[in-house]
């Protein structure tokens, strides 16, 4: 794991969220980019070094909440986009290959009830890149319970699993595996890949609607201090998956979340 991207909003608890993408990747050796988005079209006849007076504030910006961290001797660089958030995220992947973003569950919204607002709610649905959900006022801790959940054992590639196994092998976790059975599965959906089977000996099968409500239905008797989903059309998110914003009342939990990319569709 190289490079860790902290997508920065204009919520004041951005230095936490931060904090503990340091504290994340001082673990691993990782740079961490902070990344600020904004959005300004100059019209004909406009002054031209708007665009420019706008990165420079946001780029101060930038280094305001980095200036609250304590980085550890972490390599923290600054990266701004004019533009859309997803296209600035893909941009800079594309640019420096970002092996793990990490967010907050709710990014520039003032509705308290949301677990994710429009901002994390767009990256979670609209980017391929694996993402860690971290709630406000976390504090960085290694997770020695992961549950990984999910509704099919067929992977697309073993490689999608590389943030899990990392994370595995670096805090010395005790992952444990959770198949839903939903209405409709295949037998296939029951064969689990084998990279999947590897990282665990415990694999626990149950039957519900959906990944989600096995998922919370299992929570309690784990107690893990990571959860691990995919990210997939008709997966983990199946119920949520129309909307960018995903309230509290539909999902919520007080963990890191990992979420990975797209197995099958």
């Amino acid at each position: 794991m190289n490079n860790i991207l902290v997508p920065i909003g204009t919520s004041p608890d951005s230095h936490q969220t931060l904090q503990y993408g340091v504290d994340f990747a001082a673990e691993f050796g990782a740079k961490v980019y902070v990344m600020d988005v904004f959005n300004v079209t100059t019209a004909v006849g406009s002054l031209a070094n708007v665009e420019e007076k706008v990165a420079k504030s946001s780029k101060e910006h930038l280094k305001e909440v980095i200036d609250q961290v304590d980085t550890k001797g972490v390599e923290v660089k600054m990266a701004t986009y004019n533009g859309d958030i997803i296209d600035g995220l893909k941009s800079i992947n594309k640019e420096l290959g970002i092996d793990l973003i990490i967010i907050a569950p709710k990014s520039n919204d003032i509705q308290e009830e949301l677990y994710l607002g429009n901002t994390s709610g767009r990256i979670i649905k609209q980017t391929e890149i694996p993402t860690l959900i971290v709630p406000k006022g976390t504090v960085f801790k290694p997770a020695k319970k992961i549950l990984t959940a999910f509704g099919s054992g067929i992977l697309k590639r073993s490689s999608i699993l590389t943030p899990l196994i990392m994370i595995k092998n670096k805090f010395r976790s005790e992952v444990s595996l959770l198949l839903v059975k939903r209405p409709g599965y295949t037998e296939d959906d029951l064969k689990v890949n084998t990279a999947l089977m590897d990282l665990s000996s415990q694999l626990t099968i149950t039957e519900n609607g959906t990944t989600y409500l096995g998922v919370t239905e299992y929570f309690q008797k784990e107690h893990p201090d990571m959860l691990c989903v995919f990210r997939r059309k008709r997966g983990f998110f199946k119920k949520l998956w129309e909307k960018n914003t995903i309230p509290k009342s539909e999902f919520f939990v007080k963990i890191p979340l990992l979420v990975l990319s797209v197995k099958k569709d």
